[in-house]
Parts: structure tokens; C-alpha cells; sequence
């Protein structure tokens, strides 16, 4: 899949420049940072969306006492 993106210039120069040093192509290491971070930022997002759900009321929250009792795992 092709996309299109717009990088600040400072980071620009520096991906020419680490492509241009290792012989590897600017969408090798395009590819590998999302392939290396999008995991960390679905977390991310997920996390959000739970903290406002919280936040708004629309989800229930479960105290660490209840959550130990629930499993077994107070003394």
C-alpha cells in the first residue's frame, strides 16, 4: 500500500541521512518505525478511550481489593 506523508524538515534530513549511510532505502526505515511502535500506540489509544470512558461514567471500575478477592489471590 502507497501513503503519502509530510515530515518536519530536521526529521527528513535525518532519515536521508541514515538511508543514505546504511544503503537501505527511506521506506525500510519508514516501514520498521510503524512496525516497531504501532503495537505501543494502539495501547495508547485504548487506554485513552477506557480513561474517558471511566471519566464519563460509561464504564464501571473495579477496586484492587474486589479484583484480588474475585481471583483468589487475597491472603
Amino acid at each position: 500500500m502507497a501513503i503519502s506523508i509530510r515530515l518536519p524538515h530536521d526529521v527528513e534530513a535525518r532519515l536521508n541521512d541514515l538511508a543514505s549511510r546504511t544503503g537501505r532505502s527511506k521506506t525500510f526505515y519508514v516501514t520498521q518505525a510503524i512496525v516497531d511502535h504501532i503495537e505501543d500506540l494502539e495501547d495508547l489509544y485504548l487506554a485513552e478511550q477506557r480513561l474517558a470512558d471511566v471519566r464519563n461514567g460509561k464504564s464501571d471500575v473495579v477496586g484492587i481489593e474486589e479484583l484480588m478477592l474475585r481471583y483468589g489471590l487475597a491472603d
